[in-house]
C-alpha cells in the first residue's frame, strides 16, 4: 500500500493515542498533542486514510479509530519496540529465577508474570515433547507390582508415568524389557514412535515379556501419553479475567464469547502450536481464523532449548493492544525462559 510520509505520521499518532486512551481520535487531538499542523490538513488526510480502509468511524463519535489493517501496517512498519526499564528487568529476572521447579511450574509462573506485567490474558504452551528426540529410557521398579516409566529426551526428563507390573517379574526381566525399549526408542522423536514403531515394539515386547500382554499394553499406552496432546497440562493460562478490565469487553456477549474460548482451549492450543514455529507471531482481529477471536489480537514468542523450539508464550488482548510494549516484554520473557529451562534440564 503506497502511503505518503504525512499520512503515515498521522496514522501512527492516531494509533498511539487510541491505544493509550481508548477514545476515538479527532483531528484537533492530533494537532494539539502530536503534530503542529492545522486541523483542516489533518482532517483531509484522515479522510483519505478512511477511504484506504485504515480508519473507521464509530457511529456515536466524530473521531476515528484504527482498523485491523491499520494495526497490521503499524506493527509491520511504524511501531518502535522500547527497551524495558532496569527496574522491570530486575523484577522479571527475580520472579523467574527464584521460583524454579518442574518445567510445567516454570511455564505457569511465567504466564502469570506476563499477565501481571502487560495487564492482558497470558497463554503458554508447555514444551512440545512430541517433536523431541528420545535419548534414554528406563523402567524403574517401585514396589513388587508398580514401576516408573522414565523417558529422557533432548528437552529434559519425563517421569510421571506409573504402570502396573506382574508380581512374578524379577529384576532381570524388568531390566531386559527396559534395555529393549531403550534400544527401540533412542534416536527417534515421540511422533515417530507413535506413527511408525508401534507394531515393531508390540512384537518385540510380546517376545520379551513372554505372554504378559497387559504389561506390554501398559508400556505402549504410557509412551502414547507423551506424544498425544493433553490440553489440561500443555496449555497454561495466566490472568484469565484480565481482558475483561478493558472497555472493549464491557459488552456482555463479547466477554462471554472470549471466556468460552478460554474454557474450551482447543483454539488457543492450535494458535500457539503454529506460533511455536516462529520467533514472534502477531495475529490481529479478523486475521484470526477462529471467529470467536476476531475481536482480539494474539501475540506470541517462542522459547527454546538448544536449537529446538519447545513451545510458545503470548498474550491475548483487544486489537487496541499496546503492541510495542507487549513485544518488548515477550522478547525478554522468551529469552529468560530459554535460559531457565536450559539450566533446569541440564541439571536433571
Amino acid at each position: 500500500m503506497d502511503i505518503g510520509e504525512r499520512k503515515l505520521r498521522i496514522l501512527r499518532a492516531i494509533i498511539d493515542d487510541y491505544i493509550a486512551t481508548g477514545i476515538p481520535v479527532g483531528s484537533r487531538t492530533i494537532a494539539k498533542k502530536y503534530l503542529d499542523w492545522s486541523s483542516a490538513t489533518i482532517r483531509n488526510e484522515m479522510s483519505d486514510l478512511e477511504e484506504m480502509g485504515l480508519l473507521e468511524q464509530p457511529h456515536t463519535s466524530a473521531g476515528r479509530v484504527p482498523s485491523d489493517l491499520a494495526y497490521r501496517l503499524y506493527v509491520d512498519q511504524l511501531m518502535q519496540v522500547p527497551d524495558l526499564s532496569a527496574e522491570e528487568i530486575r523484577y522479571m529476572q527475580q520472579y523467574v529465577h527464584f521460583r524454579l521447579g518442574e518445567i510445567e511450574e516454570v511455564i505457569s509462573q511465567a504466564a502469570n508474570l506476563l499477565s501481571e506485567i502487560t495487564n492482558y490474558t497470558a497463554v503458554a504452551l508447555t514444551p512440545q515433547m512430541k517433536d523431541s528426540v528420545v535419548t534414554g529410557f528406563q523402567l524403574v521398579p517401585i514396589t513388587e507390582n508398580l514401576a516408573l516409566v522414565v523417558l529422557v529426551t533432548e528437552a529434559g526428563v519425563l517421569k510421571d508415568q506409573v504402570i502396573s507390573i506382574p508380581k512374578q517379574m524379577d529384576s532381570d526381566q524388568i531390566y531386559e524389557v527396559s534395555k529393549l525399549l531403550a534400544k527401540q526408542l533412542c534416536g527417534h522423536t515421540l511422533a515417530e514412535i507413535e506413527e511408525t514403531l508401534h507394531q515393531q515394539m508390540d512384537e518385540n515386547l510380546a517376545k520379551a515379556l513372554q505372554g504378559h500382554k497387559r504389561l506390554a499394553g501398559s508400556l505402549i499406552e504410557a509412551l502414547d501419553t507423551y506424544a498425544v496432546p493433553n490440553l489440561s497440562k500443555e496449555l497454561v493460562l495466566g490472568g484469565a479475567g484480565k481482558i475483561l478490565n478493558h472497555p472493549e469487553y464491557s459488552d456482555i456477549d463479547k466477554a462471554r464469547q472470549f471466556l468460552s474460548v478460554l474454557e474450551t482451549k482447543d483454539r488457543l492450543y492450535q494458535l500457539l502450536r503454529r506460533g511455536s514455529k516462529l520467533q514472534f507471531n502477531i495475529t490481529i482481529g479478523r486475521e484470526n481464523e477462529f471467529e470467536d477471536l476476531r475481536n482480539c489480537s494474539v501475540v506470541t514468542a517462542t522459547y527454546r532449548i538448544g536449537d529446538q523450539n519447545l513451545g510458545s508464550i503470548g498474550v491475548i488482548g483487544p486489537t487496541r493492544m499496546d503492541y510495542s510494549r507487549v513485544m518488548s516484554v515477550l522478547g525478554f520473557m522468551g529469552r529468560s525462559l530459554t535460559e531457565v529451562l536450559s539450566n533446569l534440564t541440564d541439571g536433571e
